[in-house]
């Protein structure tokens, strides 16, 4: 909150000449009616984005705060303004506003228009009520924040809609022809790809991933790097995973922001109780089965994985020698959602495998 808010005021209009009735004065008076009813309106969009959109009390509580410090600084000499000088271009509109679709994009126009008011109240009250003035200052200063914050956590709710909404989650491996192989998964309706990155330089790795992000781009998904948190933040990668003996969740988090997906693998009571103390996103678990991705590790098998999953409230994927042949096994157990590597990378028609496996998922026909 700004500092200057919560003081006591006093003598509010001593800076007023209220008997000031030449046009210099009514026009100003007037620009800064308007624009406090425009920035007012504006935060109103933003309050009920983040109250209904997003469902965050903290945002919705500051934001309220500053409609209500302009609504009191809305002085009767700045309402009776308006009615004294034609305003010629009222009702003007714009082309970009009927172009305004996405959550995003609402977000950005409307924190943009309450900076762009308050700045105009900031110029036109500051030679007869500085407070205001200040006032303005202080909170366009905070928008400009909080309008990042925003954006951030509906890029999130996006990314966690995804997990829930998705059931096929693929990892990828190395393919001469990998965006290929990538891009007719996604044609198929997948919309959670992890690259998994093997031999090459960092340079080639780097390439790899922006290629990768832009195509999960083009098909509303989510590119989910592996282990590389570098890589991860260089290529604008929708989140990371990480295993058991990579860098540490809280440190992911703290370096990517909470925009970003976090996932963690684990296979035993205790690590996945720290993965959700440590606040991930998903888990992935296993393996379910034997696997030549993973040769140095036992299965865990379905019946202790339903154990471990039993009381599990966020997302969760099985993997591990999971193939199209026992998925029907899988979802007869309660398993909804699975994880594979070679039975996508290395099938002879991607588009097609990937098909049959979301409508076995989906127990389509």
């Amino acid at each position: 909150m700004p500092s200057g808010f919560l003081k006591t005021k006093k003598n509010k209009l001593q800076m007023l000449n209220s008997n000031s009735t030449n046009t210099e004065d009514l026009r100003n008076y007037q620009i800064i009616d308007a624009n406090l009813d425009r920035a007012r309106e504006g935060l109103r969009v933003l309050e009920d984005w983040a109250r209904f959109g997003l469902g965050k009390r903290r945002y919705v509580e500051r934001i309220k705060n500053f409609r209500q410090i302009l609504g009191k600084n809305h002085l009767e000499i700045y309402k009776q303004s308006r009615n004294h000088i034609e305003d010629i271009s009222k009702g003007l509109t714009h082309q970009e506003q009927i172009n305004r679709k996405t959550a995003e994009q609402i977000i950005s126009s409307n924190s943009g228009r309450v900076q762009e008011a308050l700045r105009v109240i900031e110029e036109f009250s500051r030679p007869h009520n500085h407070e205001l003035s200040k006032i303005a200052s202080e909170i366009r200063y905070e928008i400009y924040t909080i309008e990042v914050e925003l954006l951030s956590l509906s890029k999130r709710k996006k990314s966690e809609k995804i997990l829930v909404e998705n059931d096929l989650y693929i990892i990828t491996d190395q393919k001469d022809n990998l965006l290929e192989i990538i891009e007719e998964i996604l044609i198929a309706g997948v919309r959670i790809i992890q690259h998994r990155f093997k031999t090459g330089t960092d340079k080639d790795h780097l390439k790899e991933a922006i290629q990768i992000k832009n195509l999960c781009k083009r098909y509303n998904s989510l590119f989910i790097v592996n282990d590389r948190l570098d890589i991860a933040l260089a290529s604008d990668a929708d989140g990371i995973h990480l295993g058991q003996d990579d860098l540490d969740l809280k440190t992911a988090r703290k370096l990517l922001g909470y925009s970003k997906i976090v996932g963690i693998s684990a296979n035993n009571a205790i690590d996945i109780s720290n993965a959700l103390k440590e606040g991930c996103d998903y888990i992935g678990i296993g393996p379910v089965f034997e696997t030549t991705t993973k040769k140095n590790k036992k299965p865990i098998g379905i019946e202790n994985i339903k154990t471990l999953t039993k009381d599990l409230n966020i997302p969760w994927f099985a993997i591990g020698g999971i193939k199209s042949n026992n998925i029907s096994n899988l979802k007869s157990n309660g398993f909804k959602k699975v994880a594979l590597v070679s039975e996508l990378m290395n099938s002879e028609d991607p588009q097609e495998d990937a098909i049959m496996i979301l409508k076995k998922l989906s127990n389509e026909n």
